[in-house]
């Protein structure tokens, strides 16, 4: 008795074909974690409250961090009340000795950055958030902050920002 195999393939093929049109896995390679409905942030200037000025740190920082969020989401900014907003000041910028060697002589010196920030989401605001960061350098003591702070303040900056970004749209 021979019976006829290819309907019964045949269901089998579309049901398999079925299976894997109706599951969908959705990737995300921005490293982002924010809601479909979130579609512009607004970046306030940061002012620079610190006891020791840097002149160009506060735009510095303030344009990094929108370019950050432009370059690592699809949001958009808007220059006021986005869904996103994230404001504060630069309240810290200053010099340490690090590994002190004899007679109390320091072999690195630590430049330190901190800035407070309000965080909030418009669409969520339990994720809403006020804290600061600290990002710091540090860079040989043989050496004067007006030598190196041009080399290592985009470095903090940049560390700053991945600090931010992580716990603002990566939401980490």
């Amino acid at each position: 008795m021979g019976t006829n195999k290819k309907p019964l393939f045949a269901v089998f093929v579309f049901l398999l074909f079925l299976g894997f049109t109706s599951c969908t896995v959705s990737y995300n390679f921005t490293g982002t974690n924010i809601s479909a409905d979130v579609k512009t942030f607004s970046v306030y200037y940061f002012p620079n409250r610190a006891k020791l000025i840097n002149p160009t740190l506060s735009t510095d920082f303030t344009e990094k961090l929108k370019d950050k969020i432009l370059k690592q989401t699809s949001l958009k900014e808007t220059a006021e009340n986005g869904d996103l907003v994230l404001e504060g000041q630069i309240t810290d910028y200053e010099v340490h000795p690090m590994a002190i060697q004899k007679e109390d002589l320091a072999a690195q010196n630590r430049l330190t950055v901190t800035v407070r920030l309000k965080y909030t989401n418009n669409k969520d605001h339990e994720q809403d958030f006020d804290r600061s960061f600290s990002g710091f350098e540090d860079f040989s003591s043989s050496m004067s902050l007006n030598e190196v702070e041009s080399s290592i303040v985009p470095e903090i900056i940049e560390k700053l920002m991945e600090d931010i970004f992580n716990a603002t749209i990566a939401n980490w």
